[in-house]
């Protein structure tokens, strides 16, 4: 079996809700697309007792020993978190931390993953099935929201992500998304989202961003992403402050779509936004005249799409019993 192993997994962006009534039977459903970086990384080893390491070391302990319960196993671990998305950005950092864990325990004691499984053990996909989904495969995922079955909600489309195309994250590394309680209440204190408003996202997903990616339209794909990040942060802008939570990403954004810059959005809570550029040169492009007038704390980073799920490899085989 394996005695080291890392695993290499996915920061997403959220790219939006389909229905967060229910109207249709199912609450929420998702679009949105994992990135090339940032990732979380966590290697797990055998150890005389156990220690967790590097970052996020709370949230890390809790899910190790949440795992280990579940699974029965006594053995003692050395885990380290050597990279860790940031927490409260909107790019899914406690679903892919704890993904990672479970992954990480099952492959060093030659179990089979139950991805699916462990995220609900460890109250992750409440709401999106993004994150859950990003870890099998890559591309621009589509998830059907949640039934009463207590399931994550199931993927039931995926389309690549051009190799081409890049994504601009503007990101404000001087506050949080919500989250916690705080997203909790936000929840539970807006009104009723409008059965129009389902429609008219189901409608851009369907008739605009699903053929954009077949065809390979930049255009109508970021055409497509405005008008659902439009609907979904205006419904959001009570809760977060206006359609974005970052009011230095809300003006970077403007500067990146006064560049041409298309699908401009904020990915979750935020605060981080987001937009499409058709290649590495045009995306340079682009942050650099954007960039000139970034406030502190800012930054705009180009990453790629994510046509891929998580990495896994094991090193150090032997015979010994876990």
């Amino acid at each position: 079996m394996s005695n080291h192993v890392t695993i290499k997994v996915p920061a997403r962006l959220h790219l939006g809700f389909l229905d967060l009534n229910g109207i249709s039977g199912r609450r929420f459903g998702s679009i949105g697309l994992p990135l090339s970086e940032p990732e979380t990384v966590v290697t797990l080893s055998r150890a005389g007792e156990t220690t967790v390491q590097g970052l996020e070391p709370e949230r890390a302990s809790a899910h190790l020993a949440a795992l280990c319960r579940h699974l029965g196993i006594r053995s003692h671990h050395r885990l380290v978190v050597e990279e860790a998305i940031p927490s409260h950005a909107g790019l899914g950092s406690g679903t892919q931390i704890a993904l990672a864990i479970a992954a990480a325990l099952r492959t060093l004691h030659q179990l089979p993953l139950d991805i699916a499984g462990d995220a609900t053990r460890l109250a992750r996909g409440n709401r999106s099935g993004i994150g859950i989904a990003s870890f099998d495969s890559g591309g621009v995922i589509l998830d059907a929201g949640k039934d009463d079955s207590g399931r994550p909600p199931p993927v039931i489309a995926r389309f690549p992500f051009p190799d081409e195309w890049r994504v601009l994250l503007i990101l404000d590394h001087e506050m949080d998304g919500l989250h916690g309680a705080d997203e909790v209440t936000a929840f539970r204190d807006l009104p009723p989202f409008p059965e129009s408003g389902v429609g008219e996202i189901c409608q851009h997903v369907l008739m605009g961003v699903m053929p954009a990616l077949i065809e390979r339209d930049l255009a109508a794909f970021g055409s497509a992403i405005s008008a659902i990040q439009r609907i979904v942060g205006g419904y959001f802008a009570p809760a977060q402050g206006g359609v974005f939570t970052s009011k230095r990403v809300e003006r970077l954004a403007n500067r990146l779509a006064g560049t041409g810059a298309v699908g401009i959005g904020q990915s979750s809570w935020g605060p981080t936004g987001f937009a499409f550029a058709a290649s590495e040169e045009a995306a340079r492009r682009m942050a650099a005249a954007a960039e000139v007038a970034a406030e502190p704390g800012t930054e705009i980073r180009i990453v790629r799409g994510r046509n891929g799920g998580a990495e896994i490899s094991a090193i150090g085989l032997d015979l010994v019993g876990s």
